[in-house]
């Protein structure tokens, strides 16, 4: 089916990208055989780095031509002698802003638009200006397409989420929302208490939990694992963690992490695959190494008593080694939920988004 455009534009700063950015880019790429997305913002908000806004729009855009211009970028693509060499300040004069937007189309991607796509007045006059800039004739002028001016079907703005970002998640997308998501990490041997202690606090927290799918699998298979089952195992783990941070409440709590894998891989096999070797220097908000300090219980599935303390001395070399700070957690349930509890406050993401 024809459409009415061949190519349109939106630009933001999506900082962060919310549902109401959402809703014009698909009304762009519905109207359009080709959109651009052009973000940009000097100075850059905390939590909505030019990597993410990369990472938030080609995964939900993947059919979009996207351009997240820095600083850095610019002076890569552009030479001295051009016109801009620096982003616009977000404060600057709204020509100012026009302007630089026509010459990242032209002199850059080297392409003309016919329609801008907004959800704000100025979208009248931005697109007066490209018209003007790629000397479009009267009969055939860049046209504004405005989407929900009103804000009626996403009453929501970028100023607002930056002031409370968890209070406005019903107005992001998961895979927004996830970069915002505290993971918290618990390791420790066998019957230390980490399964129990993630419901827990899933359950204090209101948010989620991911299980460890090392063992789910490894009961699957009636505890008969193959190499290849390591990185397998590692990969799911790590898309069981991205999946649950974007329903998540602040916080995600996981239950071991591919490091884990990497510890069995080696105990079992006496190699790691390179990729689960990638896997298991995994980052995380905060990791928890639980203490072999509680009663052992053999469930006639795990090893003596004398591997968990093997494995926990595993796991205090290798954290040392790579340089991962961890919080030890001693005591019976109890104490180690009050522990991490009191820990949330120094690991919380700020409600507000700093601008830096």
């Amino acid at each position: 089916m024809t459409k009415r455009f061949r190519r349109g534009l939106v630009v933001g700063k999506f900082a962060p990208l919310h549902l109401g950015h959402e809703s014009v880019i698909r009304c762009g790429l519905e109207e359009c055989d080709e959109l651009v997305i052009i973000s940009y913002s000097q100075p850059e908000f905390s939590g909505c780095e030019p990597h993410k806004r990369q990472e938030w729009l080609t995964s939900l855009f993947p059919s979009a031509r996207i351009v997240v211009v820095t600083n850095d970028w610019l002076r890569q693509v552009t030479s001295k002698s051009n016109a801009f060499t620096e982003v616009p300040a977000n404060s600057a004069e709204d020509y100012l802003h026009r302007r630089f937007c026509a010459f990242l189309c032209e002199e850059v991607l080297g392409v003309t638009i016919d329609a801008v796509f907004s959800s704000e007045e100025y979208g009248n006059g931005f697109a007066a200006e490209l018209s003007r800039s790629f000397a479009i004739e009267d009969s055939i002028r860049v046209q504004h397409c405005l989407v929900d001016l009103e804000r009626q079907h996403f009453p929501i703005s970028g100023t607002v989420l930056r002031a409370d970002i968890h209070a406005g998640r019903r107005w992001l997308s998961p895979e927004v929302y996830r970069s915002f998501v505290r993971r918290i990490c618990f390791l420790g041997g066998e019957s230390s208490g980490k399964t129990t202690l993630v419901r827990i606090l899933a359950g204090e927290f209101e948010t989620q939990f991911v299980p460890e799918y090392g063992r789910e699998l490894w009961e699957a298979k009636k505890g008969q694992l193959d190499f290849e089952d390591l990185v397998a195992i590692a990969r799911r783990q790590v898309e069981l963690e991205d999946r649950a941070a974007g329903i998540s409440n602040r916080f995600l709590f996981c239950d071991t992490s591919p490091l884990t894998t990497r510890f069995y891989s080696k105990y079992l096999f006496g190699r790691v695959d390179p990729e689960l070797e990638r896997l298991s220097i995994r980052s995380y908000d905060a990791v928890m190494l639980c203490a072999p300090d509680f009663p052992f219980v053999q469930d006639g599935t795990r090893q003596p008593e004398s591997f968990r303390t093997l494995q926990h001395e595993w796991y205090v070399r290798e954290l040392t080694t790579l340089q991962i700070p961890f919080y030890l957690l001693e005591g019976d349930i109890t104490a180690r939920v009050a522990t991490v509890k009191r820990l949330a406050q120094d690991f919380e993401l700020p409600q507000e988004l700093e601008t830096i």
